[in-house]
């Protein structure tokens, strides 16, 4: 596998602990932020436990197993604090343009969203001396040219975007392409997940251009082919994708893989998950540490007890998503190892196309081209 120059991920908003997606300077992620996070900071508020020692963590939702937080307090003593956000823009827009970051001492933002962080100096860097559990991490997944020798990020989970199917409504064998959805049987059941990023990168991959194109004449043929999808498009979802599917609001569109491994785990074994054959659209999230964080000492403690095989295997067994961790990976079952859903074959990922920081210009052209997709001027 090459190195990962970055990804998504996106995202899932009110769920037990955790993720699940889904991605600055723009206004509109301040409204993101503040809508996002308005629960997050009431929970912020109340920091205090019995513990002397609080470790505020701001991850996306249903993205940490209750499991792995109850077991690191317990180990330790330092409780934690669980916050959430639902895009990457929402969080960059909480540590920066809202200048808060002292507020938390960890965050799980994807690769593209630190190399822009750390170029912005809105990260500390990481002393790897507390993390002795670095050498379990897989060598395709570190010292990336977004993060050279990992000076700010460590690995958590990798996944990807790609096509989900409901088989009791839409024959899987039909749906092969991103293209497919715009087939005009499917209007009005179309899902799109929420994030400018991946919608475009899904656009820019059917007509053959980059899914990180920065050319302002691409992303405005994204955007015109993007209006003759619309009549299709039922709902945008980024809190939890698999739910449109699971309440038969929506038959078909983009989902996370393991949001289509929890929906199966959850009943709907009839959805399908699909990886295009234009190509899928790759993510990471990463732990970072923002630079005015307070409690640096427990944000170690708790990056390497994840980083400890046992537990990394938990985690992306329960959410599942792909691990970084190559000792987690030699504890999980054939099953789940040899899983195309969660760990694609070489193949699928040669055609597939990680994300990547287009540049502030670039997402400025996206986010105007977005907001008029999204209302219809």
């Amino acid at each position: 596998m090459t190195h990962l120059s970055s990804p998504h991920a996106t995202a899932n908003t009110a769920a037990r602990n955790g993720r699940l997606v889904p991605k600055a300077l723009l206004a509109m992620a301040v409204g993101l932020a503040l809508a996002s996070c308005s629960n997050a900071d009431n929970a912020a508020d109340g920091n205090a436990t019995a513990s002397n020692e609080t470790l505020n963590l701001y991850n996306w939702s249903e993205y940490m197993p209750q499991e792995i937080l109850d077991g690191f307090e317990e180990e330790t003593g330092i409780s934690v604090n669980y916050t959430t956000f639902d895009s990457n823009e929402a969080m960059y827009a909480k540590l920066k343009l809202l200048d808060d970051s002292s507020q938390y001492d960890l965050a799980i933002p994807s690769t593209y969203y630190v190399e822009k962080m750390a170029k912005e100096g809105l990260l500390q860097e990481l002393d790897k001396s507390k993390l002795s559990n670095f050498k379990n991490l897989d060598t395709s997944f570190t010292n990336t040219k977004v993060d050279p020798e990992n000076k700010y990020s460590i690995p958590y989970m990798w996944g990807s975007t790609g096509l989900a199917i409901n088989g009791d409504s839409v024959d899987p064998a039909t749906v092969n392409s991103w293209n497919d959805l715009w087939k005009p049987e499917y209007k009005g059941q179309v899902m799109l997940t929420n994030d400018v990023r991946e919608v475009f990168g899904m656009a820019l991959l059917t007509l053959g251009y980059s899914g990180n194109s920065s050319n302002p004449d691409e992303i405005k043929a994204a955007y015109d082919k993007l209006t003759t999808l619309m009549p299709n498009v039922k709902t945008f979802n980024s809190d939890a994708t698999r739910m449109p599917y699971i309440e038969g609001e929506t038959s078909l569109g983009m989902t996370w893989n393991g949001e289509a491994v929890m929906a199966n785990d959850e009943g709907l074994t009839s959805l399908v998950y699909k990886y295009p054959s234009e190509g899928a659209i790759l993510w990471m999230d990463n732990f970072v540490i923002p630079k005015n964080a307070k409690q640096v000492d427990a944000a170690h403690k708790f990056i390497d007890y994840l980083l400890r095989p046992e537990n990394a295997k938990i985690v992306s067994e329960e959410i599942g998503y792909a691990s970084p961790n190559l000792a987690a990976r030699e504890l999980m079952e054939e099953s789940v190892r040899n899983n195309p859903t969660i760990y694609p074959s070489k193949e699928v990922l040669a055609k597939a196309e990680f994300q990547e920081d287009v540049g502030d210009e670039a997402l400025q052209v996206y986010q105007q081209y977005w907001d008029k997709l999204k209302t219809g001027r």
